[in-house]
């Protein structure tokens, strides 16, 4: 009995997604739960598994094309259907024969159909224009393995891999690095058994070639200090000033990719005092400087930045944002945290934080005043009866914001367990689409930066964000006296057309009351 395999279901901000890898052929056999394609969308890959136990007889929707939600992307027949791949073992084990008799081929070989693919570019969202091929991973007529990473195309939001359609190898390349790119556009042509290590050398596994291959040629992998390094790694790694010897690889045997090099500069673990060899150096970085001279170095802007860049400008001219600032003494908050620390964490096995003060006083403000929690869509006002907090979360891709779901029902601890997991998650690059869906209000912390103030820009569709900034030791008047005391700056951005002035600055003083005295929040008050 013929299953259908479909794709899951869509959010609603979601339209379509893309069929990034098929990892069954049509004819292998495969488990319950075992995956066989996965779906990439404009924030996550998303994973389908087999419904049930039987083999792959159809696929009807090819990698690289786009699908809808729950779609059927192919058929699962029962076990007893896979009349091809009874033949593949079949094969196999005459290919062992011949190995074993001492035959020159092996049994890779028969499998050359000589079939041509098309290597297009991910179906970007509607919210993505245009992305650019950051790298090739492979030159043309370099045998590659199926799944293998061909080439990586940046956006604005990730960085997109375009793996091989199955073992062969690349006969033209139509796009080259640096270019731009739309959805869909066809990146090279692939030749399925093709290559000059196809006798063999793609089982070989291509990281031999790479162990050779010249290090500054910036169009291939490159084995720097004992590292594999991917050409945009290598670039990214030279502009810092890193060893590569002490950055942790995880890509395929040990490969350091990009993301690899984005977190060591961001911990500063793999930091030298030493300059990079020239070898290393990116294609646009400047002449080795001269003692006496003042070197410039001038490299394009990564399409990622441009397009934040416009983004940022985009959300400033469509909104009409204003900012109001108050100020709040933490003293009360961080006398309870000095207080009930210990018993907190033996209680909940998390840490007592700020950031569950600050979500439960927000939640709170936006209980009394809805339009601060409410949504603009084209001419409608959407008040939501619920209060979803998005949290501004630091990744080695960059800032994310995971929501909290319901918070007006949690408590303190799991807020702080829930934001400790969002961070583990988003280090480890494991936030799926549903942690980053909705959200009716966002918190901003740019105090654990060093900020001290600083202008908070609006998440469309919400009306309103809430920037933290670092608490500083100020001389303050408190009842005619001159004292000590902990304060932080607070901001709050809305939207002029959907929020007053006066709500704005009554909402963010709200949340002041709340925190200078936090029994208001066990009182509702």
């Amino acid at each position: 009995m013929a299953t259908d395999i479909k794709a899951p279901t869509f959010p609603e901000s979601v339209a379509e997604g893309t069929v990034a890898t098929w990892h069954k052929k049509v004819g292998d056999s495969v488990e319950r739960d075992e995956l066989i394609v996965e779906i990439e969308t404009d924030k996550v890959v998303l994973e389908v598994v087999a419904p049930e136990a039987g083999t792959l007889s159809e696929i009807k929707i090819e990698e690289g094309d786009t699908c809808e939600s729950e779609q059927v992307l192919g058929v699962l027949g029962a076990a007893s259907e896979g009349g091809k791949s009874e033949e593949k073992p079949a094969a196999d084990e005459k290919s062992e024969g011949e190995e074993k008799s001492g035959s020159d081929k092996p049994a890779a070989k028969p499998a050359a159909s000589g079939k041509s693919f098309e290597v297009k570019a991910p179906s970007f969202p509607e919210s993505v224009q245009e992305g650019t091929v950051a790298s090739w991973t492979k030159k043309v007529g370099e045998a590659v393995k199926r799944d293998e990473v061909l080439a990586e195309i940046e956006t604005d939001k990730v960085v997109l891999e375009v793996v091989a359609p199955a073992d062969g190898a690349l006969s033209e390349i139509k796009v080259e690095e640096g270019e731009v790119v739309e959805s869909e556009a066809l990146l090279a042509v692939f030749s399925e058994g093709a290559g000059g290590e196809g006798d063999g050398g793609a089982s070989a596994e291509s990281a031999g070639d790479r162990d050779e291959a010249p290090a500054g040629d910036g169009e291939e992998d490159a084995k720097v200090d004992g590292k594999i390094l991917a050409p945009a790694a290598r670039k990214l790694a030279a502009e810092n000033d890193l060893d590569v010897s002490k950055i942790e690889g995880t890509g395929k045997g040990g490969r350091i990719l990009k993301e690899d090099v984005q977190k060591a500069v961001k911990d500063g673990s793999a930091k030298k005092s030493a300059k990079p060899a020239a070898t290393s150096a990116p294609k646009a970085a400047a002449a080795p400087a001269v003692e006496g001279e003042r070197p410039e170095q001038r490299v394009p802007m990564s399409r990622l930045r441009q397009t934040i860049a416009k983004r940022l400008v985009q959300a400033q001219q469509t909104a009409a944002m204003l900012t109001t600032y108050n100020e709040v003494d933490m003293s009360a908050v961080m006398a309870l945290r000095s207080e009930y620390k210990d018993t907190f964490l033996k209680a909940h096995d998390v840490k007592l934080g700020f950031m569950g003060f600050f979500v439960k006083a927000a939640t709170e403000a936006l209980k009394r005043f809805p339009d601060v929690n409410a949504s603009i869509d084209g001419t409608d006002i959407v008040y939501h009866g619920y209060q979803d907090i998005g949290v501004a979360v630091s990744t080695p891709r960059g800032l994310v914001v995971p929501v909290l779901r319901d918070t007006d029902s949690m408590k303190l601890a799991d807020v702080e367990k829930a934001i400790g997991d969002f961070g583990k998650r988003g280090r480890e690059g494991k936030l799926g689409i549903d942690d980053m869906q909705g959200g009716t209000f966002t918190i901003t912390n740019g105090g654990i930066f060093g900020s001290l103030m600083s202008t908070p820009i609006l998440n469309p569709p919400q009306t309103a964000i809430l920037g933290m900034h670092k608490i500083q030791e100020r001389p303050m008047a408190v009842n005619g006296k001159v004292e000590i005391r902990p304060m932080m700056y607070l901001a709050v951005s809305y939207d002029h057309r959907m929020i007053d002035g006066k709500d704005a600055v009554q909402f963010l003083v709200a949340i002041k009351s709340l925190l200078e005295d936090p029994a208001r929040l066990l009182l509702d008050i």
